[in-house]
């Protein structure tokens, strides 16, 4: 699509975007702000500067497909998706009703832009290889984009999927590894240590970059050196802060899945609109 923003206006929408996040999990009582709040600034630099999509025809068969399969996150991805133009803002009170679009785990029947109904963790790099292989087989020119969390990666499927990748040569697929240290309940190193993940990712034959999953450019740079790596699957590992950009949610498992009270809604809001003043 090009890049319309600098990267101070992709700050000021990410910014935003965790507004919102944490507007919507107020207001429904439910949810997951850490790994929504970590994955925002990867989740902003894709859909605002490196997909290759179209919000007024989300079916597009070239269109650049993205999946989120840390699917509890998925705050931060109807977020971007209505930020993006998908569906009107005002759809975003309705997270977790029923018969919303937006349910507490995407569903590609119901919610415009989405590619892949996620929940089951693990699950996303296999789809997204299916997807990589179709865009060879069918002469389409898209790429792949997968979002996993590093607490993800102690799921088996993940790598039963990267020697896929590795054996039909993707290059038009990247995993990207939301390494914000935290798990369900616990930190990964307690729970069942993943790193390291660079070394991980190389023995199955990707090819891997490492980035500052909070530094914009960084981010932007890091995203574009592998989509443009020839033969082989990439992998982005991004080092991420869960809770980012509220103090009292920052590397706190507490805050993987639940919706703050309205004093602490309060003070995470004033947080946020003090980083952009």
């Amino acid at each position: 699509m090009g890049n319309p923003y600098n990267i101070k206006e992709l700050k000021k929408i990410a910014n935003d975007i965790r507004k919102d996040i944490l507007s919507i999990i107020f207001i429904s009582q439910a949810g997951h702000p850490g790994g929504s709040l970590s994955a925002t600034d990867l989740v902003t630099a894709l859909y605002f500067s490196v997909l290759n999509v179209d919000p007024s025809n989300p079916k597009w068969p070239s269109r650049d497909r993205f999946i989120l399969s840390k699917g509890h996150a998925c705050p931060v991805w109807y977020a971007a998706l209505a930020e993006r133009g998908y569906f009107d803002k005002s759809k975003l009170n309705t997270l977790r009703k029923l018969d919303s679009i937006l349910q507490g785990h995407a569903d590609m029947n119901k919610t415009p832009g989405v590619d892949m109904t996620v929940g089951s963790l693990g699950q996303g790099v296999g789809v997204g290889i299916g997807m990589a292989l179709a865009s060879k087989y069918l002469n389409l020119d898209y790429y792949t984009w997968v979002l996993v969390g590093d607490g993800e990666c102690q799921e088996g499927s993940i790598w039963e999927a990267a020697m896929a990748g590795n054996k039909w040569k993707l290059d038009n697929l990247t995993v990207i590894v939301d390494d914000n240290k935290i798990g369900n309940d616990s930190f990964t190193e307690i729970t069942m240590p993943v790193e390291p993940l660079s070394d991980k990712w190389k023995s199955f034959g990707w090819k891997v970059f490492e980035c500052n999953g909070h530094d914009m450019q960084d981010i932007l740079n890091t995203l574009m050196q592998a989509k443009n790596t020839p033969n082989i699957p990439t992998a982005v590992i991004a080092q991420t802060i869960k809770g980012k950009g509220v103090s009292f949610m920052e590397n706190n498992p507490e805050w993987h899945g639940k919706a703050p009270t309205a004093n602490e809604f309060e003070l995470a809001m004033d947080e946020l609109n003090q980083i952009i003043e």
